[in-house]
């Protein structure tokens, strides 16, 4: 170790496997910092920063949800199925989807754990809609209510 600390980055699905104790540790870390600025601003939904960061905001609840996020390898190949979040269809927007490897069977289960990401964000103020788009790919389109 080094002495110098990484900083903290979300598990949006598009990086590398993200899990162990000290991945948990800093997510419940970081969680706490924005459950702390909802309640220094008064805000039982998504935060100004949240609403600032939608990307980040609604992968560190999902994260904290105890939900897996999806993960690529070196050369960008998926490797691990759970959630991706991206941008939505506008600014406030975010795109929730279920993915994994080729072969995973992803696409069987993810009703399923869309509707449990739906649940987490829901608890959490978010406003989560279930879509179905080309090929019946299912996705949530998420954003601040209001």
């Amino acid at each position: 170790m080094n002495g110098t600390a990484e900083p903290f980055e979300v598990a949006t699905g598009d990086g590398p496997v993200a899990r162990g104790a000290e991945r948990a540790a800093a997510v419940r870390t970081a969680f706490d910092g924005l459950v702390n600025i909802r309640r220094v601003m008064g805000s039982s939904g998504p935060a100004q920063w949240e609403r600032l960061r939608p990307v980040r905001a609604v992968a560190l609840a999902l994260e904290a949800a105890g939900i897996e996020a999806s993960a690529v390898d070196a050369e960008g190949t998926r490797c691990a199925t759970g959630y991706r979040v991206g941008a939505g269809n506008d600014s406030r927007s975010v795109r929730v989807e279920w993915l994994g490897p080729p072969g995973s069977g992803a696409e069987y289960t993810a009703n399923e754990a869309l509707r449990r990401c739906a649940e987490a964000l829901r608890a959490l103020g978010w406003v989560a809609l279930e879509y179905r788009g080309p090929r019946r790919h299912h996705y949530l389109e998420v954003e601040p209510p209001g």
